[in-house]
């Protein structure tokens, strides 16, 4: 009897600072994605950006120990579209859509989808200009500025690794200048995600080290100032047709929501807002909406806003590629509006078969 499953690869892991994140992402998926529906290949890239098909469990994908595995064979994705798929050293494996879960730089800033494109193969989330837009964002505010005139951003000064090399002290006072010498500010990359590499600082010392740190891991740095307020966050799902989720909010643990906080400190905590009028829950989902229809998404994102102490909501970045852990709001979000987890990955592959 021939074989009707879909065959889809779970492609993790990668080089930026967000490898393990991603490896968590993955094994979730494999835990949850109906086996009986789909035909799946879990293809890992290592730190050191080699890839291998591999049938690990998704606990060694959890905690890395994939990479060591027995069975593992080197594989990659071929550009050659005849192939449509997986290139081993024996033989190839034509494939009918790729869940890309990697996070970062070189899997969600529009590399990979690149790659995907060429190939020929279809895949989950938005497609290379807009990965590549969504995951710079001073690029992210200028397209929404443009677009979208209405949604309020946080003021920010940009600046890079060369320039401020040249002449730190320079930078330094054209900063304070611009933000009228009121700290605190937040220093951070302007393409990283998972808080990699931000900063708050309250002194041009501070600012000076925040700078230092953001530029090793990404060229361009950008510093904004503080808005005092709650920490809100949205997910959208769809193509031409996306649709918000309930709105969530994260209580971090410590100071601001650092990558510690968001992964390894058990006193942060997200719930469901149940406590806004719904006319600004209303106001939150249609701005995550209009966001994503701008940016040229598709599949999924998550939005995330500052609700400040004066009620007004705050765009802060766009995410292509969320965290998808089993502790992740994204699916958490979803969760509450009653769509489960292997649900979510049902929808996001057919989303990523539709025509364009």
């Amino acid at each position: 009897m021939e074989n009707t499953k879909l065959k889809v690869v779970v492609l993790f892991g990668g080089t930026s600072p967000e490898y393990e994140v991603s490896c968590n992402s993955a094994a979730s998926i494999l835990r949850n994605i109906d086996q009986e529906k789909y035909e799946i290949y879990a293809l890992g890239i290592t730190r050191q950006g080699k890839w291998m098909l591999t049938h690990a469990s998704p606990d060694e994908i959890a905690d890395t120990s994939w990479e060591n595995h027995s069975g593992n064979k080197d594989a990659s994705i071929c550009p050659d579209r005849r192939v449509h798929g997986i290139r081993l050293r024996d033989k190839d494996i034509r494939v009918d859509t790729v869940f890309n879960i990697i996070h970062g730089q070189f899997g969600e800033d529009g590399t990979m989808q690149g790659l995907l494109d060429v190939a020929g193969i279809p895949y989950v989330g938005a497609g290379t200009l807009a990965s590549a837009a969504c995951m710079d964002k001073e690029v992210t505010r200028a397209i929404v500025r443009e677009k979208i005139g209405t949604i309020k951003m946080a003021k920010y000064y940009s600046t890079d690794r060369v320039t401020f090399s040249h002449s730190p002290e320079d930078e330094l006072k054209n900063i304070e200048e611009y933000f009228g010498g009121e700290y605190p500010l937040f220093v951070k990359p302007a393409s990283d995600g998972s808080s990699v590499g931000i900063s708050k600082v309250k002194n041009q010392m501070e600012l000076f080290e925040g700078i230092k740190l953001a530029a090793t891991e990404d060229f361009k740095i950008l510093i904004e100032e503080t808005i005092v307020g709650r920490e809100i966050e949205v997910a959208v799902l769809g193509n031409r047709t996306p649709h918000a989720s309930p709105v969530g909010e994260i209580l971090s643990a410590n100071e601001f929501y650092d990558y510690e906080a968001k992964y390894s400190n058990p006193l942060s905590k997200t719930r469901i807002v149940d406590d806004l009028p719904e006319e600004k829950i209303r106001e939150i989902q249609n701005d995550a909406v209009e966001i994503f229809k701008a940016m040229g998404c598709e599949g999924l994102s998550r939005a995330d806003f500052f609700l400040s102490t004066e009620d007004e909501v705050v765009f802060n970045e766009i995410n292509t590629l969320p965290g998808f852990t089993s502790i992740s709001l994204y699916p958490k979000l979803w969760g509450a509006a009653g769509i489960e987890y292997g649900e979510l990955i049902d929808k996001l592959i057919e989303l990523s078969m539709e025509e364009d």
